[in-house]
């Protein structure tokens, strides 16, 4: 589902700055592997070039079978669009919508239809704890209500690549848990596959694989 070939990223400026020299790594469907590392190693990047919102400067990317490099902006928005789960750090939950309606936002754009866009957001909000928050703007939510937003909004679609930068990092230990679960279920049980990047080791502990990226690559932990 997730191939990488010697992909290299680096960024200009005064002093270049290599992220990633020569990752390989494969993820087979029903696979959740999470991701080790330092800050500022290249986590996030990764995910970046996964998700098609960046390109590398070297090597290959295939997700879905389908070949990155040969898509455009356009269609890599698409593919995104129907293809892709993607839990930012940042949350990028939208400010002037509700948290239904951000969490429905993907669903609309996929045109479903109206009955099962709100059955669907009224699953998924009961999933991460927020089935009381559906009318709430996000400017009323705390840091954690709005991970789970993200997180909700994410999978609501049931995509087949489950992207996740510190899905956990502003949570309780209790919630963190259920949301770590929550995207254990949706690549074991639906047949998804999912990169799970994190700092945390009791998060990372529930993953098929466990990998630390370094300057050197992607190397097993055992």
């Amino acid at each position: 589902m997730i191939q990488l070939g010697n992909v290299t990223k680096t960024f200009a400026g005064p002093r270049p700055r290599t992220l990633l020299d020569r990752v390989c790594l494969d993820v087979a469907p029903g696979e959740l592997v999470a991701i080790l590392g330092e800050s500022g190693v290249g986590k996030s990047t990764l995910l970046n070039l996964v998700a098609g919102l960046d390109r590398p400067d070297a090597g290959t990317i295939a997700v879905a079978g389908q070949d990155l490099a040969t898509m455009s902006d356009d269609e890599l928005t698409r593919f995104r669009r129907k293809h892709v789960g993607f839990v930012f750090q940042a949350f990028h939950v939208l400010p002037y919508l509700t948290v239904a309606q951000n969490v429905a936002l993907p669903l609309e754009l996929l045109e479903w239809g109206r009955a099962d866009v709100d059955a669907r957001v009224t699953a998924m909000l009961g999933a991460v704890g927020l089935g009381d928050r559906a009318g709430s703007m996000p400017r009323e939510l705390s840091g954690g209500e709005l991970q789970r937003t993200a997180i909700a909004r994410a999978l609501a679609h049931r995509p087949a690549i489950v992207l996740a930068d510190e899905p956990t990092g502003n949570l309780d230990p209790s919630t963190a848990a259920g949301v770590i679960e929550l995207l254990r279920h949706r690549v074991h049980g639906e047949g998804a596959c999912g990169l799970l990047v994190t700092h945390s080791r009791t998060a990372a502990a529930v993953a098929d694989r466990v990998l630390a990226l370094t300057v050197a690559g992607l190397e097993e932990v055992a």
